[in-house]
């Protein structure tokens, strides 16, 4: 007995974590700072850790009201109706259940590359198939709707990422309403906002919503994440804001209780914590600025919490910074060998990190040019 053929499927490659570094250099995790993942560098919201703490003696029971209880409250964050909202396990869980929700088997989705893996994951897991279109570097990755529209073939989902991991770069509202406009009926385009609060410009929940101008459309849905600003990654939290004729289908595609109890509590609270996602966003705009203006290399322009610098060779850059204790992001995965990306730190971090990989640059050229004179 064997799994179904999964020759397709690609393995999601995730930022190596402290302890898994530290073990593998005999090192101790005191020692290293990770700016890998984009996580949040001051912790989880405080109000979320004490939510959590505060609700471990119910976790025996299934989380019911709490579900309907966050479910209200982003509804109220966003100025939708609950049913818009599909709480998930984390961004992944809600990226499946508009999979569930749309796909036939053999429907295509159209996403970007350099991307997020876990869209065609998905896609792949719910009989569908992936065809992509290319953010290109010359043009420093920018989105337009004619770069999705040269590779759009009837796609089922169009996949926006915006801000866009890893290279940071945003869609204008105006030109995802162009790409809505020129798409098929069938077609829903999402937009993947999980680094939205770190940008500077407006959700495109004004296009489902019909906010700022536009007409309200039935064929955009948004996708948000806890895991970033509010710094709740450990607890997997994520949700789909959807178009009213979308809100029936929920009840029919979702996991039962889709969210955990300590999730929807940590989520709670977060939510109301304005505090300490303007810090981390404070943070992130100084720690961004910073690296663009300190680091002797290429960084692109960026408007998430993190940033994309052009290294030569990532792989061979990201070991040795790792080896002087800063874990960051080789984009090789990504299909970007020449690149690292940098999660936005501290004060401190992002100092560490600017001045390890300046060293490391410098370094390599010292060698690199020792080698061409010794031939």
């Amino acid at each position: 007995m064997k799994p179904r053929d999964l020759s397709d499927h690609v393995a999601y490659e995730a930022g190596r974590g402290i302890e898994e570094v530290a073990r593998e250099l005999g090192r101790d995790p005191s020692e290293l700072i990770k700016l890998a993942s984009n996580e949040n560098p001051h912790g989880p919201s405080p109000a979320a850790a004490v939510a959590i703490r505060e609700a471990a003696s119910s976790i025996s029971s299934y989380p019911k009201a709490a579900h309907a209880d966050l479910t209200a409250a982003v509804a109220e964050h966003w100025a939708v109706d609950d049913e818009q909202v599909w709480l998930a396990n984390g961004g992944d869980g809600a990226i499946d259940y508009l999979h569930r929700a749309t796909l036939e088997p053999d429907d295509t989705i159209l996403v970007p590359t350099p991307g997020f893996a876990y869209y065609g994951m998905s896609s792949r897991f719910h009989h569908g198939d992936v065809r992509e279109y290319a953010l290109e570097r010359e043009t420093d990755f920018e989105q337009t709707a004619d770069t999705v529209l040269e590779a759009y073939d009837g796609d089922r989902i169009v996949w926006i990422t915006s801000p866009h991991n890893p290279t940071g770069s945003t869609m204008a509202l105006e030109e995802i309403d162009l790409l809505a406009d020129e798409t098929d009926e069938d077609t829903l385009v999402v937009v993947d906002e999980a680094y939205g609060e770190f940008a500077d410009g407006e959700s495109a929940l004004s296009l489902t919503e019909g906010r700022n101008g536009f007409d309200a459309r039935d064929d955009v849905a948004v996708l948000r994440t806890f895991s970033k600003a509010y710094g709740l990654a450990g607890v997997r939290l994520g949700y789909a804001v959807v178009p009213d004729a979308w809100a029936d289908a929920y009840a029919r595609v979702n996991t039962p209780f889709a969210a955990s109890e300590l999730a929807c509590r940590a989520g709670l609270a977060a939510i109301d914590d304005e505090e300490h996602v303007d810090r981390t966003v404070e943070t992130t705009l100084e720690s961004r600025a910073y690296m663009h203006e300190a680091i002797d290399a290429h960084v692109w322009e960026s408007e998430g919490n993190f940033v994309l610098v052009d290294v030569g060779d990532a792989t061979a850059v990201a070991e040795e910074m790792q080896a002087r204790g800063v874990i960051v992001r080789d984009c090789s995965s990504f299909g970007l060998p020449g690149c690292i990306r940098i999660t936005c730190g501290t004060d401190d971090e992002t100092d560490r990190a600017v001045e390890t990989l300046n060293d490391v640059l410098a370094d390599l050229e010292r060698d690199t040019d020792s080698e061409v004179a010794d031939t």
